[in-house]
């Protein structure tokens, strides 16, 4: 579908994609509970989580108005698998990654929805509760703020979860109708 893009997404940072339909994915509440343990320190801090994210049910609702996801993963290295640091380090490439991805996409669909790991980080300090995002077309929401199981929704796009000892893997997902997508320009 967009693997007219393929390279590009290579250049950008993307270890490996592929594609499933939001139909396809559980949504579970059990994901939300263990956001709601706030362990990542995000919960009721950002517009990309819990609670501003919405319900359960109301993020399925979202996701069901599209009938593809476009999953992409990032890989990075650590020496240790408990080191924060690195790990916090190769999340903000990610994040970087995601956006670039984004950006590649956004050109040649209709109405879409960005996912990745963890939250939003476009601001420093985001306006949630007091003030509207200031960039709502730059939001991305976490995956798991939706109620979503990564392992499942690497599973059945076919990529791999996990890439072994030594590496931490991230995940993005772009959800669109694929109907809506625009031909490339060559």
């Amino acid at each position: 579908m967009l693997d007219f893009l393929q390279e590009k997404f290579y250049e950008a940072g993307v270890l490996e994609y592929g594609y499933t339909r939001p139909s396809d994915i559980n949504f579970r509440q059990m994901i939300r509970d263990i956001c709601a343990e706030n362990t990542c320190g995000r919960y009721g801090t950002t517009w990309a989580c819990p609670p501003a994210a919405g319900t359960v049910d109301e993020c399925r609702e979202r996701c069901l108005k599209y009938d593809t996801m476009f999953v992409f993963s990032c890989m990075t290295f650590v020496d240790d698998p408990l080191d924060l640091e690195s790990m916090g380090q190769g999340m903000g490439s990610f994040q970087k990654v995601s956006h670039e991805v984004y950006s590649l996409v956004r050109p040649y669909l209709g109405e879409s929805l960005l996912l990745a790991n963890e939250s939003c980080n476009t601001c420093e300090t985001c306006t949630y509760p007091d003030a509207p995002c200031r960039f709502p077309d730059k939001l991305n929401h976490s995956i798991e703020s939706f109620g979503l199981l990564v392992s499942e929704v690497t599973d059945k796009a076919g990529i791999a979860y996990d890439n072994g000892y030594g590496t931490v893997t991230y995940f993005g997902a772009v959800l669109f109708n694929a109907a809506d997508i625009k031909k490339a320009v060559h």
